[in-house]
């Protein structure tokens, strides 16, 4: 399958509403409906574009407004969801943009994420098993480790609801696995800030993991996660963008993960590439952002780590 980059800009349509405020010598207060001016009308909800001054007056006028309303609300969130991933969150010690998920580890006793290099740092010193952040013992029995999280838990920390949904659904630390427990939890966390929480919760409605197989509901929770800033999720969208042709927005997805240090979807930008599809400067520009963000994230403590961590993988 061919991958063509998007070469069309969208023209916003404007409803009449929007045209009498447009073509008016001065910004007024009118509602679409009726034609009444002054304080207290209120922006439709969907589309924040057109104002009403009673809800007769919104229901009567949704048969003019509905298609130019659903069409604008569309191209508001588009706008919300194909920005630049936000920056990365920091490690509280090194100071360098934490690394994707499997080189960073959360800690219950500060609820600090740290990276992988100042965590392989302890481990060298004679501090050895303490937190790197706060020179805490680990917790020394089952119990304690799931006190710590829910202590977090009650100071509304969403990366504590994540690690607790990850040992319900993996049934360890003398909990059973909980599937419903463990999606309540990561919609939680998720509502508290923690984007990767949103993305496996994406992940199990895709599965039917705890619920009913619903890939719109999968997708909704993607984007929730993409937009807090989580790569894994923008790429699933990409994929998901693609089986369904929609291409442009894949390969818009893939640019933006790719920036933000995504090698996967670096890979995808360049396959269009490739096929002719993405030209040389959408290639190039993509690249030069991954290799910039790389090195944002890169130290030598970090490259120790992931050389043991592959040693002792293998």
């Amino acid at each position: 399958m061919t991958i063509p980059i998007l070469r069309h800009t969208t023209i916003l349509s404007i409803s009449y509403a929007q045209k009498l405020i447009m073509d008016s010598t001065s910004v007024i207060d009118k509602c679409a409906a009726c034609g009444k001016e002054g304080d207290g009308l209120k922006f439709c909800n969907g589309c924040k574009s057109v104002k009403y001054c009673s809800r007769d007056c919104q229901a009567a006028h949704r048969p003019l407004h509905k298609k130019a309303c659903k069409k604008r609300a569309a191209e508001i969130y588009d706008e919300k969801l194909f920005v630049d991933t936000p920056p990365r969150e920091e490690c509280p010690l090194c100071m360098l943009p934490l690394q994707d998920a499997d080189e960073r580890l959360f800690k219950s006793c500060c609820g600090k994420v740290i990276c992988c290099g100042c965590i392989l740092a302890m481990t060298l010193s004679e501090g050895k098993d303490l937190c790197a952040f706060c020179r805490t013992p680990p917790a020394n029995s089952y119990e304690e480790r799931i006190k710590r999280a829910k202590k977090l838990m009650d100071k509304g920390n969403g990366e504590a609801y994540y690690e607790l949904a990850g040992y319900y659904a993996r049934g360890l630390y003398g909990l059973p696995r909980d599937y419903e427990k463990v999606n309540d939890l990561l919609l939680k966390g998720g509502e508290l800030g923690c984007a990767e929480a949103y993305y496996n919760l994406g992940n199990n409605y895709s599965l039917g993991k705890g619920v009913a197989i619903d890939k719109k509901k999968a997708k909704h929770y993607y984007e929730l996660a993409a937009m807090g800033g989580d790569v894994s999720a923008r790429h699933n969208l990409g994929i998901e963008e693609m089986e369904a042709g929609n291409i442009d927005r894949a390969l818009k997805h893939w640019m933006i993960a790719a920036k933000a240090g995504y090698e996967e979807s670096l890979n995808m930008v360049k396959q269009g590439y490739m096929y002719g599809d993405a030209t040389k400067d959408v290639y190039a520009s993509t690249l030069r952002g991954y290799q910039n963000r790389q090195d944002e994230m890169k130290s030598d403590t970090r490259d120790m780590a992931r050389e043991i961590f592959a040693r002792q993988s293998s």
